[in-house]
């Protein structure tokens, strides 16, 4: 009583076995597209953000160079009132003085960068601050 059983597969369970497979590869190719789409999209993002933060750090220092420029030109007369107010009367567009510290802002609509700078009894500016900030939910 030796019976033997074979277990025969027809032709029907190759094709099912290739379709699994055939399907799994499509999905698996799919979700790696997917996913290096949102990568790329992600990194134009970021690239994004960084030209835009650099872009309102290039103005800070441009402006820093503004003032500056006026530190040397007006602020000659040294601690005087006199050179003091043509110092204020001639500050770039945007700035405020405040006890030795003139302050302000570049924006972008999306991020704020405060900038704030000293300026010394040498009649050297120096810059001591500058905080961004962003709105979140804009991009």
């Amino acid at each position: 009583m030796n019976r033997k059983s074979r277990v025969a597969f027809g032709p029907g369970a190759a094709s099912l076995i290739l379709i699994m497979v055939v399907l799994s590869m499509s999905v698996l190719g799919m979700l790696a597209l997917m996913n290096a789409r949102n990568e790329s999209n992600l990194s134009r993002r970021a690239v994004d953000v960084i030209e835009s933060v650099y872009a309102l750090e290039n103005q800070a220092q441009r402006d820093l160079g503004k003032l500056d420029h006026v530190v040397r030109t007006y602020g000659s007369q040294g601690n005087s009132s006199v050179g003091l107010e043509l110092l204020l009367r001639n500050l770039p567009q945007g700035m405020s003085y405040d006890d030795g510290i003139v302050s302000w802002e570049e924006t972008d609509g999306v991020r704020t960068l405060e900038v704030e700078a000293k300026i010394d009894e040498n009649g050297q500016t120096h810059l001591i601050s500058h905080i961004l900030t962003a709105v979140a939910g804009n991009e």
